[in-house]
This record gives C-alpha cells, structure tokens and sequence, in this order.
C-alpha cells in the first residue's frame, strides 16, 4: 500500500489513536502500535492522582514511555503543547532523551515550537481546536508533517464553528496543499473510514472507539453505560473554550441546565469541575462529579471489543492506494 500518513509515521496502517490524557496508558498505547497504527501518550498517562509538580508529571510521563517501549519495538507518540509554556521544553527534552519519534500537538500553533521539535528530529501531527483554511495553511508554512481536520462530530473539546466532518475534510485538504490531512470526528469503522478517505483524508484520528477496548482504562461502568447509547442520547452544552457532550448524569445534566439558562462559560466550566472532570467521570465512573464524553460515532458501536479488532474495522475502509 502506497499512503503518506503510513509512510512519514514509519507505521504499518495510517491510524491514529487519539492522546486522551488520562485515559491512555502504555496497555492501550502500545496496543494500537503493536496493530499496526500509532498509538500516543496523553498527559497523566497511566496515572490516577492529579499533580501540580511539573518535574513529577515528567517523571511520570518518563515512566509511562519507558512501560510503551518495553511492550512494543514500533513507533509511538506523546501529547506535546504547541505553544510555549512552563511544560514544553522539558516534555520536548523528554522526547528527545527517551527517542519518542511523534509529537502529537493539538491547539494553538507557535512556529518556533514546531521548529525546535523538527529540528530535534521529531514528526510533528498538529490537529487545530478550530480548524479553519487560515490555519491549515499557516501550519503548513511552520513545516508540519500532518494535519488533523476535526469535524463537530468528534468527542471532547468540539470546535467553536458548527461545522461536521465531512464538510471540514475537503476544506482542509484543499488548504493543506501538498501536506496529508489526517480525519478526526465520528470515525469507528469500516463505513465512516471509507467516507472520510475519499473525501481526501490520507488517515485516521480516533479516539472513542478505542475508548470502547479491552484494553482502555476508562470505567467500565462508562463503557457499559456509552455501548447502550447513541449519539442521540449525548447531552450537550457552552463551555470554555466552545461546546461539550457527555452522556446523561447527574453533572451533565446540570451542566445542561445550566447552559439552556444563560449561565457564562466560565460558571458552567467552574461547576464541571475543570480538567479534572474527565478524570472523575471517564477514568473513575463517577457522573455525579464528572462527564463521559464521546464523539458521534457512538451509534455504531453496540460491544467492547479488541484493539487488533477495532484496528481492522478501521483499516477495512482505508483504500489499497491513496
């Protein structure tokens, strides 16, 4: 098979699985790695307790590097910042020292971070928050190797713009020029994978339906509750920095409520409890805390299964030659 995004990743299938920050860790990364894609390390990878100490979250991180590379010899990636800030040049020294070889970076966008990672040696995927033709190419001028379109489709942090995937994809392909777009939002099988391929797309970003594996970390409870329920069923609300969906819960619920209200964005992102409301609802099961938040593609998955199976689903509608 002949496909950039497999070829630049040095990996065998052209998949991503998404860095879903506290619900990765090296069973799943590796897990996906090991089946041909590119698995990648979210921030508190591995990790149940929240830490204010930079220097601990890099150790940690280090740790959880170190527990990828001893379950599988393919490539890899780590969730890297953007932009400037107190965590990039020790996570950017961790890479280089631990020869992580991708940096999955979503966000804003600084071109000299993307210069110092390049010139590290580092393959840079960038996924804007809010993709846009105005973006796309300015990420293309700072030299990155892949771009991620994410339509309004996908789970967590949607964009600020109502626009769904398969309406972004093109867009973003044709601003790209030369430089591959990867599809993120709604993709967990055969039908959405072959949708978003001849749309333009050269690979796949996905994160719920590995959020749906044996191999996830997320509470099972969780898991049992999103196989039961589809897109439909999702609520959704105003937060910082847009919009969010989760399933049904006490918080969630009024979260909603809240929102249907008139409350700020910043009241409703305060009453969720901040970052830390993934933790407590995905990774610890606890809605009357928390959130569990999917993409839409939700609806077409109805059983937990395998990464090796997820992976094939997926790779079953990426074509022979792209």
């Amino acid at each position: 098979m002949t496909n950039r995004v497999a070829e630049i990743l040095n990996i065998e299938k052209p998949i991503i699985q998404a860095p879903l920050l506290w619900l990765t860790d090296a069973k799943l990364v590796s897990a996906v790695s090991n089946a041909g894609g590119l698995g990648v390390l979210g921030f508190n990878s591995g990790q149940r307790a929240v830490t204010r100490s930079l220097d601990t979250t890099i150790e940690r991180m280090r740790s959880e590097i170190n527990k990828v590379q001893a379950q599988t010899d393919n490539p890899f990636g780590l969730n890297l910042q953007g932009i400037k800030d107190n965590f990039f040049e020790p996570t950017l020294k961790l890479m280089i020292d631990e020869k992580v070889p991708v940096a999955a970076i979503a966000g804003d966008l600084d071109a000299d971070c993307i210069k110092a990672i390049k010139d590290a040696g580092i393959t840079v995927v960038y996924r804007p928050l809010n993709p846009s033709v105005e973006i796309t190419k300015k990420a293309v001028e700072a030299g990155v190797d892949i771009i991620v379109a994410t339509g309004f489709d996908e789970g967590g942090t949607v964009p600020e713009k109502v626009v769904g995937t398969l309406a972004i994809i093109p867009m973003i392909v044709d601003a790209a020029g030369s430089v591959p777009v990867m599809a993120a939002g709604g993709i967990v099988d055969k039908r959405t994978a072959k949708a978003v391929f001849s749309l333009g797309a050269e690979g796949l970003y996905v994160g719920t339906a590995f959020l749906l594996s044996d191999e996830s970390r997320m509470a099972d409870n969780i898991k049992e509750l999103a196989i039961k329920s589809d897109a439909d069923d999702l609520v959704f609300y105003r937060t910082q920095p847009a919009y969010y969906r989760s399933l049904p819960g006490e918080l969630p619920n009024k979260l909603v409520e809240m929102s249907n209200n008139g409350a700020s964005r910043s009241e409703i992102a305060s009453a969720s409890n901040g970052g830390d409301g993934m933790r407590l609802g995905m990774l610890e099961g606890d809605l009357s805390q928390g959130y569990a938040s999917f993409g839409l593609g939700i609806s077409q998955i109805s059983k937990i299964e395998s990464v090796s199976t997820i992976m094939d689903k997926l790779y079953a509608g990426v074509p022979v030659e792209n």
